[in-house]
This record gives C-alpha cells, structure tokens and sequence, in this order.
C-alpha cells in the first residue's frame, strides 16, 4: 500500500510538473495572420480546428465588408470559446497616399457597427495595422513626407480605438531601428515611435535561423521594455523569391519549431518580449512536415 501511496505521490508531482510547464508556456502569445476570410465562409470548423491544433491563441483577421457580419461573429465566438483573441487585421501601402486615410476611416466605421451589434463573445479584441509604407510610391520619390503621412496615420488609429476601447497593434520591418524621422513629430527612429505610439507590435523578422531572428530583434525588444509594450517576433513560411534565407519553407515546420524554440528560450522573460508570430495561415496550412 506504500509503495502505491508513493507511485501515485510521484505520477502526482510529474503530472503537476508537466501541467505547470504548459501553464507557463501559455502566457506566451502564438499568434498568426488570417488574410483570406473567405476561409470561415468555406471552412469555418476546418480553420477552427486548424488554430487550435497549433496552439495559436491570437488571430489576426483581414476584414472584408463583402462578408456578412453573421460569418465573422460565428468565428469569433467560436475561437473566444477555445482562448483565441481575433483582432481585425487591415492596411495598405496606398493608406499613406493622399487621403488614404480615407481606409482608417471605412475599417473604423465598419468595427463601430460590427462591435455594437455583436456580444462580448463575438466582438474583435483589437485592431492590427499591417500598413508597410515601404512599399507605396513615395517612399522612394519623399521618404520623408510618406513617414509623416505613416506617423498621421497612426495616431488617427490611436485616437479612433481609443474610442473604440481596443489595442491597436502594428506590423514592422527589422529595419526600422535604422530608419530615421524628423518632422512635427519629433525625432528619431521609426521602430521607436510606431512601439511608442501603439499597444503592440509584431516584427517581421522573416529570417529562417534561430541565430539571425536573436539578432535582428534585440533593439525593437529592447525599445518594448522600455515603453512597457508587447512585441512579436514575425516568421515566415511561404515561398518567396527574396532569398533562401527568408522563410522556413524549404526546411519546413519541424525543423521552424526547433528554431524557435531556441528563440523562445533566448527571450523567455524579457521585458518587451512576448511570443511568435507566424505568417500566415495559408501557407502554414501547407507547408512541409
């Protein structure tokens, strides 16, 4: 009867050990990117059950005012339901054009309607900004005015979910640490302001080592303890044609995991840091074992 006593003592504090590392594990965010709704209009269950087979626990959902509103709140409520935060994921390069705020404004009245009609369950728990105004034409023709137009842009969103009483988040480049502004708004780096004047960011650091992922986000960590936000560290899994060292699709998801691991526990408890992003949901879906 001892020895039973003492067996069930030992499974009890393996158990209890096992459970307790999970537990901490969680207070890690996984989040990843949904850019084709449609999929909760074809596969609801199927992406549902997709999410919650990798542990992701926030989703960052590209809103398209084609679909019904009924379509969004069925997905949300589900995934509430299962511990997955859904924040409305929307932006553009053409946002920082001339009047390309003119999007802000159709995103926010949508959420506005979307919110006031939809329960606590089924409601977006943020707003994710995915501008990257890079990418937009004057970036190369006035970098400086198109920064000034990023940084309006942004605190228009900062004031609009306030009202709303949601987080915004952002998405980076790695590069904006070296990236510079000197306007109206001050002075400094790009990556400084956007963590300064947003709730969270997720970095794109699309590298496919452990060791270049370590390096490539220490300032933006860094620059997140010290506003005391929350910053994500991006990954990517398509195929791409800007180089073999971008994405882990050519080693695919076993050998990712193990990379990130090695990035998790390099990080794990710093201040500014907290958990991976992994781009996208499409592309995660199929990528190699």
């Amino acid at each position: 009867m001892k020895k039973l006593v003492i067996s069930a003592l030992v499974f009890f504090s393996i158990f209890a050990g096992s459970f307790g590392c999970a537990k901490a594990s969680d207070n890690q965010t996984l989040a990843t990117w949904l850019w084709n709704p449609w999929e909760l209009v074809n596969n609801e269950s199927g992406t549902l059950a997709f999410l919650e087979g990798k542990n992701v626990n926030k989703v960052y959902l590209q809103i398209d005012r084609d679909i019904p509103l009924n379509v969004y709140q069925s997905f949300i409520e589900k995934a509430s339901a299962k511990g997955i935060k859904i924040y409305a994921l929307d932006g553009g390069p053409n946002w920082v054009a001339p009047k390309g705020d003119r999007n802000l404004d159709q995103l926010v009245n949508w959420l506005q309607t979307y919110q006031k009609g939809s329960s606590t369950l089924q409601k977006f728990a943020g707003i994710h900004l995915d501008v990257e105004p890079y990418l937009y034409s004057g970036w190369s023709t006035n970098q400086a005015g198109t920064i000034k137009s990023y940084q309006a842009l942004f605190l228009k969103a900062k004031s609009s979910a306030a009202a709303l009483a949601l987080p915004l988040e952002a998405d980076i480049p790695f590069w904006f640490d070296e990236t510079t502004y000197k306007n109206t708004y001050g002075k400094g780096t790009l990556a400084e302001w956007v963590i300064a004047n947003t709730n969270s960011v997720s970095i794109m650091a699309y590298r496919d080592s452990a060791a270049m992922i370590i390096d490539l986000v220490k300032n933006e960590i860094a620059l997140a303890g010290k506003y005391n936000k929350q910053l994500l560290i991006g990954v990517e899994t398509g195929q791409t044609s800007e180089g073999d060292n971008i994405s882990f699709y050519e080693e695919g998801e076993a050998y990712m995991n193990q990379e990130l691991d090695k990035v998790k526990s390099y990080y794990a408890g710093t201040a500014g840091y907290s958990g991976i992003a992994v781009h996208h949901v499409g592309s995660w879906e199929t990528m190699k074992p």
